[in-house]
């Protein structure tokens, strides 16, 4: 028996739990769920990762206190796990006192050892907010390789990590200013001290997918630099030891976290568990660490050196997925495909998505598509079609003629025995997290038990004098079969066999337990187990999902609102449009424009951001809802007519400095665009 710790990644307690989490904690489940019911003990744990200025601001803007946020979120959290089968030992928080203690503990150890550094850094500082920017709330262009909207730590194109300082044209993305330096002393993390160790630990055998520890390996060519581990105040988080208004930087304790909430998992519940057992030096118990590709860098370089100049073990492997989409895009609010666990749970049953991620799912670094017409299908036809109707159509011979009870004797001995050794197959499928291939070794087997329903016949043979015996035997085939499926599927779909071993009386359902084949069994009246997805309910959850992607309105104060109102009274109306004067038409200040850049803004179909030299000191960022009829590339370069003075608009995106004019027919927008002699800055009359 292995003694196995799992973790999955720390979701951000800013937010909720959303499909393209799910698929991590699916994954990691399964695994979990599989690898116990093959008798190894696996303790699996996980928290909020609760610290950092996004949680500070947005606490500030809900007018509660972080802590407030953070236990409000992580209630959610929990629930919506919960809610998909998420079968945690223990969920804690990163801003407990275990870790912040154990968080110190490790800081001091490094820094005992050598590994840390102090010394001055010129950061970016917004001059609106009057605070030091961290690296989530400033977006500029990779200096690689020169990829928009990134932030201030690292490029999701290239993969590149940067100082903030180093992006090129940067903004605050709190206020939209743009960000000055200012000088600040900070704490360094020497990691390059743990470069030849870092390098032969990312390719033992097994640790990592070969394809992580190859990208890995760019880093090395590049040489490793020193991680800033230190932010100033305010920031919500621990203070470093013996650095007054310093406090370690999310990504120090958010790993830890890790430690942390196993060992409050053995002083609340677990007191027969021992941490050193676990995360000592030489520990030959197993951690695994369930991740996204998007964070590996942090796990597969930072974390280990972390563990090692602390004098802990480091993890036996990382198991990464790739991201997920619908539809084969990127999720959407306006498609209505941003699907929220709560949405989903309103609407459907959580075991189909659990199955739709296991057909899906291999070792493989490899993005996931949740097709939502194949995922109706799929489950339609594997779930209800295949497993489930096997019982439904043997289950009612047994409970209406024969008492309840399975036939004395298998007469089908080995077709059964061939399903009970497909489990080894199915097992080390599971071990290997080649879910997909389970499932299909799982759905063939369930073609060849309807294959032998369908020859035997049982309902044919039932209207038939003297063949009772002979149903008896296939419907008792039939449920044996049926029981091996649903052990074999018991990791993927945990409460369908949470019902299926009531109905069949077992008092285990581990993989051990499909040896012994039920003859002379008693079983429970069969209730159905699964209905089909009706697509009326997934069309439902899509369009509870869908969201406005028009910024609000700034709050006008009382007295600017009453005068806005008596001023619109007075005003003249022709139909339904206002008449302005001449004066007030002479103040709109219009001017030619060159678009320098164009791009698409995440999470909009509706919007590009348009960076536009207008004649000014400085290129003003514009977006403007002409997706539909335009292409990036097709806007370089472009002279366009702005609406200069208009206030900015502070949108979810950014801020927007102006209007770029456009006119529409239904049946596209067009830009409004001035012959080729203009030139950027000239006056519109």
């Amino acid at each position: 028996m292995r003694k196995i710790l799992v973790t999955n990644a720390l979701p951000y307690a800013n937010g909720p739990i959303h499909m393209g989490h799910l698929l991590g904690y699916i994954q990691a489940d399964i695994w979990v769920r599989a690898m116990r019911a093959m008798g190894h003990d696996v303790t699996y744990v996980c928290a909020d990762d609760a610290h950092g200025t996004a949680i500070m601001l947005r606490a500030e803007a809900n007018g509660i206190s972080p802590e407030a946020q953070i236990a409000n979120v992580q209630k959610e959290h929990e629930r919506d796990f919960a809610g998909f089968g998420i079968s945690f030992d223990h969920y804690d928080s990163t801003h407990s006192d275990t870790n912040k203690a154990r968080s110190q503990e490790i800081y001091v150890k490094n820094r005992e050892a050598g590994n840390i550094a102090i010394r001055p850094v010129s950061q970016l500082f917004d001059p609106e907010k009057k605070m030091f920017l961290s690296d989530r709330f400033i977006k500029g262009t990779c200096p690689k390789c020169k990829a928009e909207d990134q932030y201030g730590d690292s490029c999701e194109v290239c993969g590149t990590t940067y100082n903030a300082t180093e992006l090129l044209n940067p903004r605050s993305t709190l206020s939209g200013a743009t960000p000055v330096e200012k000088s600040s002393d900070h704490y360094f993390f020497k990691l390059p001290n743990f470069a030849e160790y870092l390098q032969k630990w990312t390719r033992d055998q097994g640790r990592l997918p070969v394809s992580i520890a190859n990208k890995l390996d760019e880093w090395f060519e590049a040489g490793l630099a020193d991680w800033d581990i230190s932010r100033d105040a305010p920031y919500f988080g621990f203070e470093i030891p013996d650095a007054p208004n310093k406090y370690f930087y999310v990504w120090v304790d958010a790993p830890i976290g890790y430690m942390a909430s196993f060992e409050n998992y053995i002083k609340t519940k677990r007191p027969d568990l021992n941490f050193d057992d676990y995360w000592k030096k030489d520990s030959q118990n197993e951690v695994y660490h369930f991740i996204g590709k998007d964070i590996v860098y942090f796990h597969a370089l930072f974390w280990p050196a972390m563990l090692e100049g602390a004098n802990y073990r480091t993890p036996t492997g990382l198991f990464v997925n790739g991201f997920l989409t619908v539809n084969g895009q990127k999720m959407s609010k306006s498609r209505g495909t941003f699907i929220k666990a709560e949405t989903y749970l309103e609407h459907l049953n959580p075991e189909y998505l659990r199955y739709y991620f296991a057909s899906k799912l291999s070792d493989k670094v490899e993005d996931s598509d949740l097709n939502l017409d194949d995922f109706i299908q799929k489950v339609n036809s594997d779930l209800v079609g295949k497993v489930v109707n096997i019982a439904s159509r043997c289950a009612k011979f047994i409970n209406k003629d024969f008492d309840n009870t399975l036939s004395a004797q298998c007469t089908e001995s080995e077709l059964v025995q061939s399903f009970i050794d497909a489990g080894d197959s199915i097992a080390k499928a599971y071990e290997d997290r080649e879910f997909s291939a389970a499932i299909r070794e799982i759905m063939a087997l369930a073609d060849r038990a309807n294959q032998y329903i369908d020859e035997k016949k049982p309902w044919a043979l039932a209207k038939q004098e003297g063949q009772a015996q002979q149903v008896h035997e296939v419907c008792s085939v039939g449920i044996n079969l049926f029981r091996q499926l649903a052990v074999y599927l018991a990791p993927v779909l945990p409460s369908l066999a949470t019902e299926v071993q009531a109905f069949l009386q077992l008092d285990s359902f581990d993989f051990a337990s499909r040896k012994t084949i039920l003859v002379n069994h008693a079983i429970a009246q069969f209730q159905p187990l699964m209905q089909r997805v009706d697509a009326k309910a997934v069309a439902a959850m899509v369009d509870a999902s869908k969201d406005s992607l028009a910024a609000p309105a700034a709050p006008v104060k009382a007295e600017k609102k009453k005068e806005k109102v008596a001023q619109t009274k007075a005003e003249p109306k022709i139909g339904e449009a206002d008449i302005i004067g001449i004066e007030d038409f002479m103040k709109i200040d219009i001017r030619v424009a060159k678009v320098l850049d164009a791009a698409t803004v995440e999470g909009s179909d509706k919007l590009l951001q348009l960076t536009l030299d207008a004649g000014e000191a400085e290129p003003r960022n514009v977006f403007s809802g002409i997706r539909s009829s335009y292409a990036p590339e097709d806007l370089k370069g472009k002279l366009v007519v702005l609406v200069a003075n208009l206030a900015p608009r502070k949108m979810r995106f950014g801020v927007s400095n102006g209007m770029v004019m456009a006119a529409g027919n239904g049946e596209g927008v067009f830009i409004v665009s001035p012959d080729s002699g203009a030139k950027p800055g000239d006056k519109v009359s």
